[in-house]
């Protein structure tokens, strides 16, 4: 019978399944990047052409006066783009900093309460930040930094904190101990050890975080329509907001404005994007884990070798 089932159901040959998996794949890849392409190709030409023909290309008809009446707008977008720089750029490096911390301690220390404290951090996760804005907005009423961009990035770092702890918490778990062990018996502190040895092992899912971290708060509507009423102050995603109620007619101004906040975020992943499959898939080869080991013992010979 099982002869008979295997001459009737012939297997598929390995290059017909690699050619519907890239052809999927080429689909899929499409889909996601046109939206990206419409928007580039139609933020160099005219409301009026966008309006009549949106799929064409801007051959005889390109401009730059998209991006001038941008820059030149009452609105100042490319000084709403350093504002959202200025908030995301900080949120990351505090949210990574302390995340780093409280992960190695979480990860490495064995403590009374260690289980309730990362409990109620993956319960933090749970609660959307609409359910807290009124308090949080009182708050920040009372501490003055209702209207100030620091009224933002408080709120975003305690917001993300919580992911960076589960994510570089579940990483570290995974490092091998033997060479913090050899550097604490060669008379390294705690500080060279997480600054020198775990930090740079765990390089993938600390670019896997900063890369969420930077994506949430720098697409973060809600609370900057909040707290940010200042045009001067706003960042980019509550001005395109703006822009969009008053201009919603120049189609030329907004797709130009969508381009350039979308600039950024196709640099940090070009930079990142090495990291992120590693840092998600952490565990989950067994190569990989003795990669990490082996890697380690080099940077722990190279540590050794500077001290």
């Amino acid at each position: 019978m099982k002869e008979n089932n295997m001459k009737k159901y012939p297997k598929i040959s390995k290059g017909i399944k690699n050619g519907v998996i890239y052809f999927v794949l080429l689909i899929w890849a499409v889909l996601t990047l046109y939206p990206f392409v419409w928007v580039l190709i139609n933020s160099f030409k005219p409301s009026s052409d966008i309006i009549n023909n949106s799929l064409s290309l801007p051959i005889n008809n390109f401009t730059l006066q998209n991006y001038i009446n941008a820059y030149n707008s009452e609105y100042n977008i490319f000084r709403a783009y350093g504002n959202s720089l200025f908030v995301s750029t900080i949120v990351v490096v505090v949210v990574l900093l302390v995340g780093g911390f409280a992960s190695f301690a979480l990860a490495r220390y064995k403590f009374k309460g260690k289980g309730f404290i990362y409990g109620f951090i993956i319960a933090c996760m749970m609660f959307p930040i609409f359910s807290v804005i009124y308090p949080l907005h009182e708050i920040l009423i009372k501490l003055n930094l209702n209207g100030t961009r620091f009224g933002v990035i408080l709120p975003q770092i305690a917001g993300n904190l919580g992911f960076a702890v589960v994510i570089l918490t579940g990483f570290m778990q995974q490092l091998p101990l033997e060479v913090e062990e050899s550097a604490y018996m060669d008379g390294a502190n705690v500080f060279q050890v997480m600054f020198y040895l775990v930090f740079p092992m765990a390089k993938s899912a600390f670019a896997t975080t900063a890369i969420f971290v930077f994506l949430w708060s720098y697409n973060d509507l809600f609370l900057q329509m909040i707290v940010i009423t200042d045009k001067d102050k706003m960042p980019i995603g509550a001005l395109l907001r703006e822009i969009s109620s008053k201009y919603g007619t120049d189609f030329g101004l907004m797709t130009s404005s969508v381009a350039i906040i979308i600039v950024p975020v196709i640099i940090v992943y070009i930079i990142l994007q090495k990291h992120i499959v590693k840092g998600l898939t952490a565990g989950a080869i067994k190569g990989w884990l003795h990669d990490i080991r082996t890697k380690s013992r080099t940077t722990f010979n190279n540590w050794l070798a500077k001290w």
